[in-house]
């Protein structure tokens, strides 16, 4: 008698068990991941009792000296991370090709040798003279940095014996293949077990790994999505091809605030921190120009100055034409209904551009009264005060909402010259050196926008 199997499909991303195949995973909403699995599905047996390895001890009594943040000296990055490296943590650097990773990483591997101890940069994408002649064009060179060209696991694993260092880089986790499982480098079971063997790595050792990631063609990262459970840190590093500006976005941190930014400059010279950006999102013209509101949003902790324009003309085309950048399309689209109703404003038969300066992208809500002040300013060419800034979310029916740290973004608007302030009811406490006038609907908006000078 043939005993019966059971055929299981397993999703390559995320782990997840079905009894048939399906063409989207439920759990990570993957397309095409589910893999068959054969075989009889194993019973759930129970585990004997075994030695710890450790006994287990009050949580006040365990040492936390041995995990503190050690600063890589970059200090930009030192933001996002929380503080520093903290022995054992494996951080995962993600962005787009040519953005400047491997440079920052370069950045990083020296500072660490020349103030921490030895730095080892493994590159699985280039030659070791490759990263060697990139290194003395941004003047990052010293003695404790040691370099090797790799793409086996094991071979990392032997280098990083040899050297001992205080830091590993690996460039990329794509790249890597480990000779204990099948497949090419940079599919999901290699990438999988690359990323299992250096967290292993790293937390026996408790020593800092930093993973190079790709990105696939919506931006998120490349690879199963366990990748980003495994490890500590999650970092997506931004910029415009067009544009010196780099931004590290933290998505995770497991040590610190998950939703701090990094600024960045990138030139021939190498990468450098810019630890004040809010200029670099403002344009500077000598007379005030219809179209433009200037707001605050926050990123992090961190309050940063950009400038909304907003271009409305006449069209002659039955389809008005809606062009965003930098903004969120359907709050934009939100905010030309709400003015479309309650501010009178006839833009049905108008093209409509709207766009940040600087490469600038803000998603949040507190952006929607400068875009009101923009558009209202483009549709009747009418100038704002050079001086005044906006702060409030726009609601359907009109209302101008509260938004969190409103205090802080008019501190950092006084310190670069801003006098005037549109801010929703009920701030709290605001900052000398400024003036608030508080708004509670989108015409006393317009009113008080037209009246500050």
């Amino acid at each position: 008698m043939v005993k019966k199997t059971n055929t299981v499909y397993r999703c390559a991303e995320c782990g997840y068990e079905a009894a048939k195949w399906l063409g989207r995973c439920p759990e990570c909403q993957a397309w095409g991941s589910l893999e068959e699995r054969g075989g009889v599905k194993p019973a759930i047996t129970r585990v004997a009792a075994g030695a710890p390895s450790a006994p287990a001890r009050p949580i006040g009594e365990v040492d936390v000296e041995t995990a503190r943040a050690k600063a890589t000296g970059v200090s930009e990055l030192d933001r996002v991370l929380g503080g520093g490296l903290v022995p054992g943590a494996v951080v995962l650097l993600a962005g787009e090709p040519g953005v400047g990773k491997s440079t920052l990483l370069l950045e990083v591997a020296f500072q660490w040798a020349k103030t921490a101890g030895r730095s080892l940069y493994v590159t699985g994408e280039e030659s070791a003279g490759q990263v060697r002649l990139r290194a003395e064009r941004t003047g990052n060179v010293h003695g404790e940095m040691f370099l090797a060209a790799e793409s086996d696991l094991s071979a990392v694993l032997g280098h990083v014996d040899a050297v001992k260092p205080g830091v590993l880089i690996v460039d990329s986790v794509q790249t890597m293949a480990s000779p204990q499982v099948e497949g090419s480098p940079g599919g999901v079971t290699q990438v999988r077990a690359v990323a299992a063997g250096l967290v292993a790595l790293a937390k026996e050792r408790g020593l800092p790994v930093v993973l190079v990631g790709h990105v696939t063609k919506d931006g998120s990262v490349a690879g199963p999505r366990v990748l980003e459970h495994l490890v500590d840190v999650v970092l997506q590093f931004e910029g415009d091809k067009h544009s010196t500006l780099r931004m590290v976005r933290g998505i995770k941190n497991r040590f610190g605030a998950a939703d701090e930014i990094g600024c960045f400059e990138l030139t021939e010279g190498g990468i450098v921190g810019v630890p004040d950006p809010s200029g670099l999102f403002m344009s500077r013209t000598a007379e005030p120009v219809p179209g433009t509101a200037i707001t605050v949003a926050m990123e992090g902790k961190r309050p940063l100055l950009g400038e909304v324009q907003a271009l409305v003309s006449s069209t002659s085309m039955p389809q008005p034409r809606r062009a965003v950048s930098g903004l969120d399309s359907s709050r934009v689209a939100m905010v030309l209904a709400v003015l479309e109703k309650r501010g009178r404003l006839k833009l049905g038969d108008k093209d409509v551009y709207v766009a940040t300066v600087g490469g600038m992208k803000i998603t949040e809500p507190s952006i929607d009264l400068a875009l009101v002040l923009a558009l209202t300013s483009s549709m009747h060419d009418v100038a704002l005060s050079q001086r005044l800034v906006a702060v409030g979310e726009v609601g359907l029916a009109g209302e101008v909402r509260r938004v969190p740290n409103v205090a802080r973004r008019l501190a950092e608007a006084a310190r670069l010259g801003y006098t005037h302030a549109l801010v929703p009811p009920d701030s709290g406490k605001l900052p000398d050196g400024i003036r608030a006038l508080e708004v509670g609907d989108v015409a006393s908006a317009l009113n008080a926008a037209n009246h500050a000078k």
